[in-house]
């Protein structure tokens, strides 16, 4: 592979990684937002309180120096190289919390709460095994737990994975499907 199409190639990449990233956390319509709550993130500091806006949306393209991989590499660091020499793995490609909780400040302050909320919970899913948030998504369909073993769930999300929203959302689940009847018997 020549330089010049092998210098194309890692263009393309870096943009495809930007785009990924972008349509990941979408923001969609926007309105003209004032709220602007710094999060904290889901390792308890706010490092990743950074002033962002809408100005600054899509991050990979517009702010990509806020945006790191797990290991820490920043988003200009993945080249096709180190992807052939193995020194990028997939797992460096996942997002991280600090940028999910990046991208809820920016939602909020285009009027989006909802959307936020549900950024941050992913962020806090983040520090979950993947195997462990299958099994508690089976865990929350109907009749499939009893309200112990849900709030069990909630009680391990807060305290083992500091997951507080996502515990939060499952202790109502618990509350809800008890007054419906959809709890397991």
């Amino acid at each position: 592979m020549s330089d010049f199409n092998r210098k194309d190639l890692e263009t393309l990449v870096r943009e495809v990684v930007k785009t990924f990233l972008a349509k990941e956390t979408g923001i969609g319509e926007v309105g003209n937002g004032e709220k602007d709550n710094c999060p904290t993130s889901v390792t308890g500091s706010s490092d990743s309180c950074q002033e962002v806006g809408l100005q600054d949306y899509p991050l990979g393209t517009k702010r990509p120096e806020l945006i790191k991989t797990p290991a820490g590499n920043r988003l200009t660091d993945i080249t096709l190289a180190k992807v052939v020499e193995g020194e990028i793995k997939s797992d460096d490609l996942r997002i991280t919390p600090e940028t999910l909780l990046l991208q809820a400040r920016i939602a909020e302050k285009v009027n989006r709460p909802q959307f936020a909320q549900n950024l941050r919970r992913a962020a806090e899913l983040t520090k979950i095994p993947d195997q462990r948030v299958l099994e508690i998504y089976n865990a929350l369909r109907p009749y499939r737990s009893t309200k112990q073993e849900l709030l069990a769930i909630a009680d391990e999300l807060e305290n083992r994975y500091q997951a507080k929203i996502n515990a939060a959302m499952v202790r109502q689940a618990a509350e809800v499907y008890e007054k419906r009847n959809r709890l397991r018997k």
